[in-house]
């Protein structure tokens, strides 16, 4: 790929993430100046049909008017100010009482930041006040899953359960913890029966919790479905098992919501898709479309009683931060709120959904092709050099790495490749059309005959 001016110049000024640096230094990136729709545009004006709306996160897809207008209009009224030392806005109000009344946890309060990595991070902070505040102060430690994906930020990495980004890094922090990733096709033991394959997850989740202490175990965090890690989608009654558990020896459900929420898997919540009853929600990505940088921590009243409880012995609440329930960010959340139920988001990824999973499971029989997974608007391919042995390609994640390129170099297509196997991911905008998935699926299948046809040479 030839290097723009404007490529050699963010090689020179920008640390890069997610990439391997030496690599980025020759080859730099492909830059991005326009997007409408489900399209984005590079410097040469060359349309990419954006597979993964990102980072799983333009879910009303590029250049929506009414989210541009509802951050202008609250620029003009008010540009910048807080939600703390007892001062907030109207659009941190509104958008509080709208989430309470939306999530599927009663009597919410809903504390504001930045990113997904913040508010997971900040979660866990607010879970050690809680536990302190009511007298349990040994009930720290966080269970966690392979390959799940919570964030960038220390405690968020830790969380994570994906070692190459543990590496280098000396994480994860002490008191967290973590056990199998429920995804069948790479846990599951031969002739295991999905309800088996469940119950011996749960079993192991339970004697982590029983070989530590109870009285040291304070919460345990999934995604409701897995991102990053995988596209993971736990057996029928696995959480059923694990909130059996969690209630028994009283530890919070955590669901990390910040890719499944706002209508991602089908459902308004991943946690409604996924039959789960969370303590507390973290939510991001979809919460403003991408258009404006805010997450949302959601917290069961009981929690907060206990905070409100820490606050009073303390005298303060010593949390905060500058850009808490911004307005322009919480504006625009409330606009695509609004538009998501104006538009009928939900009953479209629903009824799109059909032929996104259609169009994956005719991938399974392709060549290199182990598994496909996919619920709602999010779904990934994983590749194997042997279909019967499961046997991966050397190194792993190869296979899908030179897919993702041929992608996107020949046939304009952006896909995600992911931790947790050798796979690509597709979590296209929600506003995507069947037509739209069936040439998404079209070129990507181009792209799969290219690079399959190289390995069987």
């Amino acid at each position: 790929m030839t290097k723009t001016p404007a490529a050699i110049r963010d090689i020179e000024h920008t640390l890069h993430g997610f990439v391997e640096l030496n690599a980025h230094r020759e080859n730099g990136s492909t830059v991005i100046t326009g997007g409408k729709g489900v399209w984005v545009f590079d410097e040469k004006g060359t349309p990419y049909l954006e597979g993964a709306a990102g980072m799983w996160c333009a879910s009303l897809g590029f250049g929506e008017q009414a989210l541009m207008d509802a951050a202008n209009e609250q620029f003009a009224k008010l540009p910048y100010y807080h939600s703390v030392a007892f001062k907030t806005t109207h659009p941190a109000i509104d958008l509080a009482e709208r989430l309470a009344t939306r999530v599927p946890i009663k009597n919410a309060k809903v504390n504001f930041c930045l990113s997904g990595s913040e508010a997971n991070d900040f979660l866990v902070k607010i879970v050690r006040f809680y536990n302190n505040a009511i007298g349990r102060p040994r009930k720290k430690k966080i269970i966690a899953r392979v390959n799940g994906y919570h964030g960038a930020t220390l405690m968020a990495t830790s969380l994570t359960g994906i070692t190459a980004n543990h590496a280098g890094f000396d994480l994860p922090l002490p008191g967290v913890l973590h056990v199998s990733d429920p995804k069948a096709f790479s846990n599951a033991l031969s002739g295991e029966t999905e309800a088996d394959f469940a119950a011996r997850l749960c079993g192991e989740l339970e004697e982590k919790i029983l070989q530590e202490g109870p009285d040291t175990v304070a919460a345990f965090i999934a995604e409701p479905v897995t991102g990053a890690g995988g596209v993971v989608i736990p057996p029928a009654g696995y959480y059923e098992g694990v909130q059996q558990i969690l209630k028994r020896y009283d530890v919070l459900f955590l669901a990390d919501e910040v890719i499944t929420g706002f209508c991602r898997t089908g459902k308004y919540w991943g946690s409604t898709s996924m039959g789960m009853t969370p303590n507390t929600m973290t939510l991001a990505k979809g919460l403003t479309s991408a258009y404006q940088p805010l997450a949302a921590i959601v917290l069961s009243d009981e929690i907060y009683r206990g905070l409100e409880l820490g606050s009073a012995n303390l005298g303060w609440f010593g949390h905060g931060t500058t850009y808490a329930g911004h307005p322009v960010g919480c504006a625009v959340a409330l606009k695509v709120m609004e538009l998501i139920e104006e538009r009928g988001i939900e009953a479209h990824v629903a009824r799109v959904a059909q032929t996104f999973s259609k169009r994956l499971d005719v991938l399974r029989d392709l060549p290199f092709v182990g598994d496909v997974r996919s619920i709602g608007l999010m779904g990934a391919v994983e590749f194997v050099v042997d279909k019967k042995t499961k046997t991966p390609f050397n190194p792993k994640g190869s296979f899908a790495k030179a897919l993702k390129e041929r992608a996107e170099q020949k046939y304009h297509l952006i896909c995600r490749t992911l931790a947790g196997g050798d796979s690509c991911a597709f979590s296209p905008p929600l506003i995507i059309t069947e037509e739209e998935i069936n040439e998404m699926f079209d070129r990507f299948t181009k792209a799969l005959a290219d690079v399959a046809a190289g390995y069987m040479h």
